[in-house]
Order: structure tokens, then sequence, then C-alpha cells
């Protein structure tokens, strides 16, 4: 969703932020299933015992982040990681995007647009930095071979996050479910394997567009969620426009970017 700063704190906390938003919809959570973060049963690959953790987030200082708390407690050595698909905006999405925000804020002025957009296939997670290799390796072997889709996101609807501190704009998938599903269940084992929490049980596929602090929910749900789904109904070309397709799997962990292409 978001734009995430490549150094220190941000790294991981923009990350947090961002993959919170899958937490709920219309006010019911989707409670994460699957273990708590435990240590993984797996040897550290040699070459990495000894490597130093440049990019870890060191300071807890929301003053930095807008207020923001942290969804974990932040320790060194602790990476987030999220597994998405990115979505690469073209101009007339980001048109789009602009109508829909200005009429929003009319109902939440303080509403800010996302710069970075993606459909989650994990909740934020947290992985030692030695794992970060064999993780990589994992999603890469269970993903390899994963077929290219199409999706449609075309339907607005309004999440918070887990602790009703955020609250998010989106555009749900109406079409390719099944295929996100199928993809999850790969990642979920990617998780499962190092003893992580898999994704939502009932997961809400979705793009986040826009989010405020605070659960204001009930402000941009009825009248104002009515208008943005009739911007989006009327928006030229928005069938062609809210067709994707997925062509790769990203997965961040703090500052690390790794893609895996579909076939």
């Amino acid at each position: 969703a978001m734009s995430a700063a490549l150094v220190g704190y941000s790294s991981s906390e923009e990350e947090q932020e961002q993959e919170e938003e899958g937490g709920s919809r219309g006010g019911g959570a989707q409670e994460p299933s699957g273990a708590s973060a435990g240590r993984p049963r797996l040897p550290a690959p040699a070459g990495l015992l000894g490597d130093p953790e440049p990019e870890e987030a060191v300071s807890d200082d929301s003053s930095r982040h807008g207020g923001r708390v942290r969804g974990f407690p932040h320790e060194r050595g602790n990476w987030a990681t999220h597994v998405y698909l990115p979505y690469i905006a073209q101009e007339e999405f980001l048109e789009l995007l602009e109508l829909l925000v200005s009429r929003a804020r009319t109902f939440v002025p303080s509403l800010a647009a996302m710069e970075e957009f993606h459909v989650s296939l994990s909740q934020c997670v947290v992985l030692r930095y030695h794992w970060i290799e064999p993780f990589v390796r994992s999603l890469r072997e269970r993903l390899a071979a994963f077929h290219r889709f199409f999706c449609v996101a075309d339907q607005v609807k309004v999440y918070t996050n887990q602790n009703k501190t955020r609250t998010f704009i989106g555009l749900e998938v109406s079409a390719g479910h099944f295929q996100l599903l199928e993809l999850v269940s790969e990642v979920d084992g990617v998780l499962e394997e190092f003893d992580l929490p898999t994704f939502y049980k009932d997961p809400s596929f979705h793009i986040s567009l826009a989010w405020c602090v605070g659960d204001l929910s009930g402000r941009l749900e009825g009248p104002c969620l009515q208008e943005l789904q009739d911007i989006v109904d009327g928006f030229e070309d928005s069938a062609f426009l809210l067709r994707i397709q997925w062509e790769q799997v990203r997965c961040k962990s703090g500052n690390k970017y790794f893609s895996f292409p579909l076939r």
C-alpha cells in the first residue's frame, strides 16, 4: 500500500502499518490463524552467522512516524516481513484515486492517499535476520509452478486494522478470489515452516487506496461509500482499468525486496 522509506525505523514500521490494514472489514476483525512467532527449527546458514544487521529498526520514537504505534514489540535483529502482489499504478488509476480521495475527504478531511499499491498475501510478520534467506528460498520453491492470473478489484470497502488505530479505503477483489486463496495457501505453508502467523482465515483481498489515523469507519461507510462506488462504476474504462493481471509476487523484509515471477 503506502510508500516505505528504506532506512532505519521507517523500514519496518511503515511495513507494519501497511500490513495491518488487512485486519478487518466493516467492524468485524479477522483473527489471524496459526501459531505465534517462534523460532523455526532450522540451522542458520553458515555464511550469514556473523553478518551485520544494517537496516534493522533500532529506535522506537513514535514522533517520527505520525504517532503510530508498532503492532509488535521491537527487538534488534527483527525484520518486519510482508508478502504481497505489487500493483503498478498507471496514470488513469491515479486519476481515479484522486477523484475518490477528494470526494472521501469531504467526509474525513484527514485521509491520505497511498503512494504504493498492493494486495497482501501475508500479515506483517517478524523474521530473524538469518531466517530471511531460507524463508525466501522456500517461497521461491513454492511459487515456482504458479501461473499468472487476472483479478478484478472494483468494490469500494472500508477497513480498519485489528487494534482499530487506523482506517483504510480499499478496492476489494470481486473476481479472482479463488486464485488468491491458492496463492495464500502456498505462502501460509512457508509461514508455518517458520512457526509464523498465517494469513487471516476469511480474507478480504483488496488494494488500499487511502488511510487515516483512528477508527473513522462510521463516517466513511453509508453515504460516503455509495458515492465512492458510484465514482468507480462511472469512471471511464474502469472495467478495463480494474482488471489486473498479476505477474509476480514480492516479499519485503526490512529494506530488502525479493521478487518471484509467476509463469
